[in-house]
């Protein structure tokens, strides 16, 4: 993962060296090109129209009333009588067969023997 930073990183630095290298040459181009002859001047324009004043409009002094609001509501309408729902008695439920117990011994686990060892003379 280093290697690609410092991979982009020299090629970062590349890219801006060319291109300096380009805007340099540009400069030196621009530099020995001959002199242009002066830009004309530009002739001068008539003055811009004055804007006529317009009649202004006349505003109402008075404002209108405006209506007044209900401080109370009015009252809601009534909910119908709903209808009764039969009651409904539900079975028992069946019992829970019992869960089998675990054994709360640990069991010998028969590991083989060793092979005889060499006896040594």
């Amino acid at each position: 993962m280093a290697s690609s930073n410092y991979f982009f990183l020299a090629f970062f630095v590349a890219i801006m060296t060319f291109s300096s290298m380009e805007v340099g040459l540009a400069a030196r181009h621009l530099l020995q090109i001959p002199q242009l002859p002066p830009m004309p001047s530009l002739p001068t324009l008539p003055p811009l129209p004055a804007i006529p004043n317009l009649p202004q409009p006349t505003l109402p002094t008075t404002q209108p009333s405006l209506p007044t609001i209900p401080t109370t509501l009015p009252p809601l309408p009534s909910m119908p009588n709903m209808p009764t729902l039969p009651k409904l008695t539900l079975p028992p439920l069946p019992s829970m067969p019992s869960l089998p117990t675990m054994p709360t011994t640990i069991l010998s686990i028969p590991f083989l023997s060793p092979p005889p060892a060499t006896t040594s003379p």
